[in-house]
């Protein structure tokens, strides 16, 4: 147990944000600073790929993914993390512009917690990472 934890603070949750629009990833880490929670590292990926790689150096608590990449697309993503034992931890929250029923139920299938709709307002990712440290 670390010292925060000992002491009765919240422990701090990694975030890794998959998107790639480096603007919005931009604006996702900033609303994350600006919650007030407590958040540790903010971790970026401009696909699945490389976030993958992020995942193999680093312990990541939440995942915020776009659906629509390059190289491999957020669907992909998930159904890898899905595929790794030691990645099952990790809450996936889909922040997308696709909110199609059939999207939404892809992803449902693939234990996202959250999907959030582009565009979305700061007070809106305020919330999400509220619900998710009070989730823990």
């Amino acid at each position: 147990m670390s010292d925060p934890e000992r002491a009765g603070a919240s422990p701090t949750m990694n975030i890794l944000v998959v998107d790639d629009s480096a603007v919005m990833r931009t604006m996702i880490k900033r609303a994350a600073s600006l919650t007030g929670l407590s958040i540790g590292e903010i971790f970026e990926a401009a696909d699945g790929r490389q976030a993958l790689d992020v995942l193999e150096r680093e312990h990541v608590d939440a995942l915020f993914t776009d659906l629509n990449m390059p190289v491999m697309t957020g669907i992909e993503l998930l159904r890898q993390i899905e595929g790794h034992e030691r990645w099952q931890h990790i809450v996936r929250v889909i922040i997308s512009t696709d909110g199609s029923e059939a999207r939404r139920n892809e992803a449902g299938a693939l234990n996202v917690r959250l999907y959030v709709e582009k565009p979305f307002r700061p007070e809106v990712m305020r919330d999400v990472l509220s619900n998710l440290t009070r989730a823990r």
